[in-house]
């Protein structure tokens, strides 16, 4: 998905309907923008919380793995 914006002179930016819908944002998210050494910009939305990841590795029938072991 492509969408244009234009920079206004106070260097502020509008993102599109399209793209904010689609990534699910929300006023008050928060963004990081990342420049890559090919000029080329990521910005994540940082619209989740640590609770909504609770779970998310979880596969029936592994067993848990203890923190201290996580880096080995």
């Amino acid at each position: 998905m492509t969408a244009d914006a234009t920079l206004t002179s106070k260097g502020q930016t509008t993102i599109p309907k399209a793209i904010r819908d689609e990534l699910g944002m929300k006023t008050g998210d928060v963004m990081t923008f990342t420049l890559m050494p090919d000029a080329t910009v990521v910005m994540r939305v940082k619209n989740k919380s640590v609770n909504e990841l609770a779970g998310s590795l979880f596969k029936k029938g592994r067993k848990p793995v203890p923190v201290e072991q996580l880096s080995r």
